[in-house]
Protein backbone atom coordinates (compact mmCIF):
# COMPACT_ATOMS: atom_id res chain seq x y z
CA UNK A 1 0.00 0.00 0.00
CA UNK A 2 1.49 3.52 -1.11
CA UNK A 3 1.60 6.04 1.28
CA UNK A 4 -0.26 8.98 0.90
CA UNK A 5 1.34 11.55 -1.34
CA UNK A 6 2.54 14.79 0.58
CA UNK A 7 0.86 18.33 -0.54
CA UNK A 8 3.33 20.02 -2.76
CA UNK A 9 4.07 23.63 -1.36
CA UNK A 10 5.02 26.49 -3.86
CA UNK A 11 8.80 28.22 -3.15
CA UNK A 12 8.85 31.77 -1.82
CA UNK A 13 9.92 32.90 -5.18
CA UNK A 14 6.72 31.16 -7.51
CA UNK A 15 4.42 32.96 -4.38
CA UNK A 16 5.67 36.21 -5.25
CA UNK A 17 5.49 35.90 -9.00
CA UNK A 18 1.46 35.06 -9.15
CA UNK A 19 -0.92 37.76 -10.55
CA UNK A 20 -1.54 40.12 -8.08
CA UNK A 21 -5.47 41.04 -6.95
CA UNK A 22 -6.21 44.61 -6.34
CA UNK A 23 -7.68 46.19 -4.23
CA UNK A 24 -10.40 47.59 -6.53
CA UNK A 25 -11.48 43.57 -7.31
CA UNK A 26 -11.08 42.45 -4.18
CA UNK A 27 -13.59 45.20 -3.49
CA UNK A 28 -16.15 44.57 -6.12
CA UNK A 29 -16.00 40.43 -5.34
CA UNK A 30 -17.07 41.53 -1.71
CA UNK A 31 -19.57 43.68 -3.34
CA UNK A 32 -21.39 41.48 -5.27
CA UNK A 33 -21.60 38.53 -3.23
CA UNK A 34 -22.37 41.38 0.20
CA UNK A 35 -24.80 43.97 -0.25
CA UNK A 36 -26.71 44.57 -3.35
CA UNK A 37 -26.27 46.89 -5.64
CA UNK A 38 -27.97 49.21 -7.70
CA UNK A 39 -29.75 47.51 -10.26
CA UNK A 40 -28.61 49.01 -14.25
CA UNK A 41 -31.60 50.32 -15.85
CA UNK A 42 -30.76 47.98 -18.74
CA UNK A 43 -31.04 45.07 -16.58
CA UNK A 44 -34.89 45.99 -15.11
CA UNK A 45 -37.34 43.69 -16.11
CA UNK A 46 -40.21 45.07 -17.75
CA UNK A 47 -43.96 43.61 -16.83
CA UNK A 48 -45.59 41.69 -20.05
CA UNK A 49 -48.52 43.00 -21.12
CA UNK A 50 -50.72 41.74 -24.30
CA UNK A 51 -50.74 44.33 -26.91
CA UNK A 52 -54.86 44.77 -26.40
CA UNK A 53 -54.09 45.55 -22.54
CA UNK A 54 -51.65 48.28 -23.29
CA UNK A 55 -53.67 50.05 -25.58
CA UNK A 56 -56.33 50.02 -22.87
CA UNK A 57 -53.67 51.28 -20.59
CA UNK A 58 -52.68 54.20 -22.46
CA UNK A 59 -56.18 55.52 -24.09
CA UNK A 60 -57.65 55.23 -20.25
CA UNK A 61 -54.74 57.38 -18.80
CA UNK A 62 -54.87 59.60 -22.13
CA UNK A 63 -58.70 60.23 -20.70
CA UNK A 64 -56.77 60.83 -17.45
CA UNK A 65 -54.90 63.33 -19.02
CA UNK A 66 -57.84 65.31 -21.15
CA UNK A 67 -59.61 65.28 -17.12
CA UNK A 68 -56.65 66.97 -15.90
CA UNK A 69 -56.88 69.90 -18.91
CA UNK A 70 -60.42 70.48 -17.98
CA UNK A 71 -59.83 70.06 -14.63
CA UNK A 72 -57.22 72.93 -14.74
CA UNK A 73 -59.21 75.11 -16.84
CA UNK A 74 -62.61 75.08 -14.50
CA UNK A 75 -60.12 75.80 -11.32
CA UNK A 76 -58.77 78.63 -12.61
CA UNK A 77 -61.42 80.11 -14.88
CA UNK A 78 -63.46 80.05 -11.18
CA UNK A 79 -61.12 80.95 -9.09
CA UNK A 80 -60.49 83.99 -11.19
CA UNK A 81 -63.94 84.96 -10.94
CA UNK A 82 -64.27 84.90 -7.34
CA UNK A 83 -60.91 86.58 -7.68
CA UNK A 84 -59.05 83.93 -5.08
CA UNK A 85 -55.48 83.88 -6.74
CA UNK A 86 -54.79 81.68 -3.90
CA UNK A 87 -56.95 79.17 -5.68
CA UNK A 88 -56.02 79.89 -8.99
CA UNK A 89 -52.30 78.82 -7.92
CA UNK A 90 -53.26 75.73 -6.33
CA UNK A 91 -55.62 74.75 -8.56
CA UNK A 92 -52.68 75.22 -11.61
CA UNK A 93 -50.53 72.68 -9.27
CA UNK A 94 -53.27 70.28 -8.76
CA UNK A 95 -54.30 69.94 -12.51
CA UNK A 96 -50.80 70.43 -13.44
CA UNK A 97 -49.87 67.30 -11.28
CA UNK A 98 -53.09 65.36 -12.38
CA UNK A 99 -51.78 66.06 -16.27
CA UNK A 100 -48.67 65.11 -15.86
CA UNK A 101 -49.03 61.82 -14.07
CA UNK A 102 -51.32 60.43 -16.60
CA UNK A 103 -49.89 62.00 -19.32
CA UNK A 104 -46.85 59.83 -18.28
CA UNK A 105 -47.98 56.85 -17.58
CA UNK A 106 -49.95 56.88 -21.28
CA UNK A 107 -46.66 57.47 -23.11
CA UNK A 108 -44.85 54.64 -20.99
CA UNK A 109 -47.96 52.17 -21.79
CA UNK A 110 -47.81 53.24 -25.52
CA UNK A 111 -44.14 52.36 -26.20
CA UNK A 112 -43.90 49.61 -28.04
CA UNK A 113 -40.56 47.62 -26.88
CA UNK A 114 -39.77 46.31 -30.74
CA UNK A 115 -35.96 47.03 -30.48
CA UNK A 116 -33.60 47.90 -27.91
CA UNK A 117 -33.55 51.73 -27.73
CA UNK A 118 -37.35 51.60 -27.26
CA UNK A 119 -36.91 49.01 -24.37
CA UNK A 120 -34.49 51.46 -22.72
CA UNK A 121 -36.93 54.10 -23.45
CA UNK A 122 -39.74 52.36 -22.30
CA UNK A 123 -37.65 51.66 -19.02
CA UNK A 124 -36.84 55.27 -18.69
CA UNK A 125 -40.50 56.17 -18.77
CA UNK A 126 -41.46 53.46 -16.50
CA UNK A 127 -39.51 54.75 -13.69
CA UNK A 128 -40.74 58.12 -14.22
CA UNK A 129 -44.34 56.94 -14.11
CA UNK A 130 -43.31 55.18 -10.85
CA UNK A 131 -42.59 58.74 -9.55
CA UNK A 132 -44.80 60.84 -11.26
CA UNK A 133 -47.36 59.16 -8.59
CA UNK A 134 -45.68 61.14 -5.46
CA UNK A 135 -46.57 64.14 -7.04
CA UNK A 136 -50.26 63.10 -7.90
CA UNK A 137 -50.61 62.75 -4.53
CA UNK A 138 -48.86 65.94 -3.10
CA UNK A 139 -50.70 67.85 -6.02
CA UNK A 140 -54.03 66.50 -4.43
CA UNK A 141 -53.61 67.56 -0.82
CA UNK A 142 -51.55 70.95 -1.44
CA UNK A 143 -54.75 72.77 -2.57
CA UNK A 144 -56.77 71.27 0.49
CA UNK A 145 -53.62 72.39 3.04
CA UNK A 146 -53.56 75.53 1.49
CA UNK A 147 -55.84 77.35 0.65
CA UNK A 148 -59.16 77.92 3.18
CA UNK A 149 -57.59 75.50 6.10
CA UNK A 150 -54.35 77.47 5.90
CA UNK A 151 -56.05 80.08 7.16
CA UNK A 152 -58.19 78.40 9.78
CA UNK A 153 -55.60 76.19 10.77
CA UNK A 154 -52.63 77.02 9.97
CA UNK A 155 -50.12 74.89 11.58
CA UNK A 156 -52.11 72.15 10.86
CA UNK A 157 -52.12 73.05 7.22
CA UNK A 158 -48.32 73.56 7.33
CA UNK A 159 -47.64 70.48 8.94
CA UNK A 160 -50.15 68.33 6.65
CA UNK A 161 -48.10 70.09 3.77
CA UNK A 162 -44.84 69.28 4.82
CA UNK A 163 -45.31 65.87 5.49
CA UNK A 164 -47.06 64.80 2.12
CA UNK A 165 -44.41 66.70 0.37
CA UNK A 166 -41.59 65.47 2.60
CA UNK A 167 -42.50 61.76 2.13
CA UNK A 168 -43.26 62.34 -1.46
CA UNK A 169 -39.90 63.51 -2.26
CA UNK A 170 -38.11 60.61 -0.32
CA UNK A 171 -40.48 58.06 -2.06
CA UNK A 172 -39.45 60.06 -5.30
CA UNK A 173 -35.68 59.78 -4.68
CA UNK A 174 -35.52 55.73 -3.64
CA UNK A 175 -38.28 54.86 -6.91
CA UNK A 176 -35.86 57.05 -8.65
CA UNK A 177 -32.69 55.10 -7.81
CA UNK A 178 -33.76 51.33 -7.79
CA UNK A 179 -37.89 50.39 -7.66
CA UNK A 180 -36.89 47.45 -7.84
CA UNK A 181 -34.45 47.42 -4.69
CA UNK A 182 -36.63 49.79 -2.80
CA UNK A 183 -40.10 48.67 -3.91
CA UNK A 184 -41.74 48.15 -0.16
CA UNK A 185 -39.84 51.72 0.65
CA UNK A 186 -41.73 53.40 -2.20
CA UNK A 187 -44.90 51.58 -1.28
CA UNK A 188 -44.98 52.73 2.07
CA UNK A 189 -44.20 56.18 0.84
CA UNK A 190 -47.26 55.81 -1.57
CA UNK A 191 -49.57 54.91 1.47
CA UNK A 192 -48.09 56.72 4.15
CA UNK A 193 -48.60 60.54 1.89
CA UNK A 194 -51.85 59.20 0.82
CA UNK A 195 -53.23 58.85 4.06
CA UNK A 196 -51.31 61.00 5.77
CA UNK A 197 -54.05 63.52 5.73
CA UNK A 198 -56.15 61.68 8.00
CA UNK A 199 -54.55 63.26 11.50
CA UNK A 200 -55.86 66.97 9.65
CA UNK A 201 -59.46 65.51 9.41
CA UNK A 202 -60.78 67.49 12.45
CA UNK A 203 -59.35 70.00 10.82
CA UNK A 204 -60.54 69.91 7.28
CA UNK A 205 -63.81 69.02 8.52
CA UNK A 206 -64.31 72.63 10.33
CA UNK A 207 -62.45 74.27 7.63
CA UNK A 208 -64.91 72.76 4.63
CA UNK A 209 -67.80 70.20 5.90
CA UNK A 210 -68.63 66.40 6.12
CA UNK A 211 -69.27 66.17 1.87
CA UNK A 212 -65.68 67.51 1.05
CA UNK A 213 -63.89 65.25 3.74
CA UNK A 214 -66.09 61.78 2.49
CA UNK A 215 -65.39 62.54 -1.20
CA UNK A 216 -62.13 63.04 -0.37
CA UNK A 217 -61.98 59.52 1.33
CA UNK A 218 -63.81 57.96 -1.03
CA UNK A 219 -61.36 58.62 -3.24
CA UNK A 220 -58.99 57.76 -1.01
CA UNK A 221 -60.48 54.37 -0.65
CA UNK A 222 -61.07 53.84 -4.34
CA UNK A 223 -57.17 54.57 -5.09
CA UNK A 224 -55.99 51.65 -2.35
CA UNK A 225 -58.31 49.36 -3.59
CA UNK A 226 -56.99 49.60 -7.21
CA UNK A 227 -53.57 48.44 -5.80
CA UNK A 228 -55.36 45.50 -5.09
CA UNK A 229 -55.41 44.62 -8.77
CA UNK A 230 -51.87 46.17 -9.16
CA UNK A 231 -50.34 43.32 -6.93
CA UNK A 232 -52.09 40.48 -9.20
CA UNK A 233 -51.40 42.11 -12.71
CA UNK A 234 -48.46 39.46 -12.85
CA UNK A 235 -51.25 36.57 -12.63
CA UNK A 236 -54.12 38.02 -14.00
CA UNK A 237 -54.61 39.59 -17.23
CA UNK A 238 -55.92 42.88 -17.75
CA UNK A 239 -55.93 43.48 -13.44
CA UNK A 240 -53.20 46.60 -14.56
CA UNK A 241 -56.00 47.85 -16.79
CA UNK A 242 -58.44 47.77 -13.93
CA UNK A 243 -55.93 49.46 -11.25
CA UNK A 244 -56.56 52.39 -14.37
CA UNK A 245 -59.93 52.33 -14.07
CA UNK A 246 -59.65 52.85 -10.44
CA UNK A 247 -57.25 55.69 -10.34
CA UNK A 248 -59.24 57.65 -12.75
CA UNK A 249 -62.33 57.17 -10.09
CA UNK A 250 -60.34 58.28 -7.59
CA UNK A 251 -59.48 61.28 -9.33
CA UNK A 252 -62.59 61.81 -10.26
CA UNK A 253 -64.07 61.66 -6.61
CA UNK A 254 -61.21 63.81 -5.56
CA UNK A 255 -61.89 66.84 -8.17
CA UNK A 256 -65.07 67.44 -7.15
CA UNK A 257 -64.18 68.83 -3.47
CA UNK A 258 -60.45 69.92 -4.86
CA UNK A 259 -62.83 71.98 -7.36
CA UNK A 260 -64.92 73.38 -4.71
CA UNK A 261 -61.98 74.53 -2.44
CA UNK A 262 -60.37 76.54 -4.80
CA UNK A 263 -63.15 78.76 -6.03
Amino acid sequence: MDAPKAKEVLPLEAVKELPAVSSKTLSKRSAQGGARRRTPLSERALPIYTRGEEIFNMVSHIAGGVFGVVALVLCVVFAAVHHNVAGILMGIVYAVSMILCYTISSVYHGIRPENPRKTMGKKVMQVLDHCDIYFLIAGTYTPIAMTEMRHLYPKTAWITFGIVWGVCLIGTVFTAIDFHRFGPLSYACYFIAGWSVLAAIPAIWHTYGAVFVWLILAGGVVYTLGMIFFAMQKKHRYCHSVFHLFILGGSALQFIPIFAGCI
